[in-house]
This record gives structure tokens, sequence and C-alpha cells, in this order.
């Protein structure tokens, strides 16, 4: 199989280290993924995200085809689909246009929070 930057694909925990998790993703490719690339918070224990011989569906986020290698990520994955979640929660806070200063900014922060409080509780 050919795989292409971008390309989401399942693979197989083969090791776990604490810079990071091995995939397998045939007999010939397999992956890295980096410690960064597990999800978008702090991340202190790999393993209490994966396990070897978990399946896991991950992004190639680089490959390197002399060494048969890919550099792969978790949170490309769940990071996609948490903006398109935003985005439907900024078209909800729409603001009427303003003039910019520390003055309009003063007068806007009491309605800011209200809305930022307002989108936690529909989370």
């Amino acid at each position: 199989m050919t795989y292409q930057i971008g390309q989401i694909v399942e693979g197989k925990i083969t090791g776990i280290q604490p810079y990071g998790a091995f995939v397998a993703l045939n007999h010939d490719m397999s992956g890295l993924i980096h410690i960064s690339e597990i999800s978008e918070g702090y991340v202190r224990d790999i393993s209490s995200y994966v396990h070897v011989g978990d399946t896991v569906r991950v992004k190639i986020i680089d490959l390197d085809s002399s060494t048969n290698q890919a550099r792969l990520s978790l949170k490309a994955l769940h990071h996609s689909q948490n903006r398109t979640r935003r985005r439907i929660h900024t078209k909800k806070a729409t603001l009427p246009p303003m003039k910019l200063g520390f003055s309009s900014i003063e007068q806007r922060m009491g309605e800011w929070i209200r809305l930022a409080e307002e989108e936690m509780k529909d989370d």
C-alpha cells in the first residue's frame, strides 16, 4: 500500500516509550506517535491513552520513504473535530462591531464573560 501525508490509516501499537508510541501500519511501514501528537493537552503517561496491541486510527503527518517510517498523530484527528465544534459556538456568539481601545474592552468584558460561561455550559 502507498501512503500519503494527510492520510488517515489504522495501525497496531507495538511499543511504548516515554517519548512516544510505535505503530505498525503494515509489514513494510511503521511509525511513531510522538508524545506531543497524542493529545491537545499535557500528556504525562502515554499508557493512559494507548496500550500495546491496541488498534488505532492515526493521521500521517510526515513520511520517510527511504526508511519506511511515518510520523503519526492522534491529536490531528481530534483537532479537526474540535475545530468544527468551536466554529459552531463562535457563530452563536456574534457581537456587533465596536471601536477598539481600552474603554471598549472594559465596556464589553462583562458580556464576553457571560457568553463564555454559556458556551461552557453547552459543552
